[in-house]
């Protein structure tokens, strides 16, 4: 995992990849994609370019928020993979349902939502961010998520819109507020809360559920949706079995004790 850090001005820095136990806290963002050529990528950071994109204006405001937060660091998905590095993209997106949840603060940054001024919750209804696959692990895994209007205005934190998250999401409070552990929640009632959301990709439909099931499987792009979500189930499946197996065996010398003292009809 890579953070990126404040250098002045409008540059900004790269750490080197952090192991999991060596990590600042961090800040981190929620958002969704434009089209790529407008969003800042690793290339762009490592050369210092891309400034007069359109999503440069995504990690400046990461970066303002995290230090009125008092963090030095923070993570943007669009620029801290070396994408043309195939191991390090499929570590990544299997790892990412635990950056979001190690973050102090998750900044969700609504781009269609322009400000509070009218009513400003019917955009928030409609936001393009309650739609996408990648969104719904961030909404679930971090324990702070605030969410920011396009003009970095606070619309509030999850715990203050709760009402209006689960109304939109039709995902349970529990499930976002962490007051019940998602394991907890039926395998089908998780799939449903994906049912209606896209992905850019086909496959990723699939992949940016590994987090919200405990699951790691190999990226294999161009094998398409219902592939990726077959392999999916079966990784889920196997660590059920692997769940249920030792209760069973374990239960096994009582229930035959049980059966052979019943007297037939």
């Amino acid at each position: 995992m890579r953070l990126l850090y404040h250098l002045g001005g409008a540059d900004f820095g790269l750490t080197e990849p952090l192991a999991h136990t060596n990590r600042p806290l961090y800040a981190i963002i929620s958002h969704t994609w434009g089209l790529d050529s407008e969003e800042v990528t690793f290339q762009d950071i490592v050369n210092g370019t891309g400034k007069d994109k359109a999503g440069y204006e995504k990690l400046r405001f990461c970066s303002s928020q995290a230090r009125r937060d008092g963090l030095i660091y923070f993570w943007i998905d669009t620029c801290y993979i070396n994408k043309s590095n195939a191991v390090e993209l499929s570590e990544a997106i299997n790892s990412m349902f635990e950056c979001y949840r190690n973050a102090i603060r998750c900044y969700v940054y609504l781009s269609d939502v322009p400000g509070t001024h009218g009513d400003w919750k019917l955009a928030f209804r409609a936001s393009r961010w309650f739609t996408r696959g990648w969104t719904l692990q961030e909404l679930l895994a971090p324990a702070s998520v605030r969410f920011f209007a396009l003009d970095h205005t606070l619309l509030g934190e999850k715990t203050y819109l709760q009402k209006d998250l689960s109304e939109i999401t039709g995902i349970a409070i529990s499930a976002f507020c962490g007051t019940k552990p998602l394991a907890q929640f039926d395998v089908e009632e998780r799939f449903m809360w994906a049912k209606d959301r896209q992905t850019s990709r086909e496959e990723d439909w699939a992949y940016c559920l590994l987090g919200i099931f405990g699951v790691f499987i190999p990226l294999i792009y161009g094998e398409g949706k219902r592939n990726a979500v077959r392999r999916l189930r079966k990784e889920i499946n196997d660590i059920l079995e692997d769940v249920i197996t030792p209760t069973y065996q374990q239960s096994k010398p009582l229930l035959l004790s049980t059966l052979s003292s019943l007297t037939p009809f």
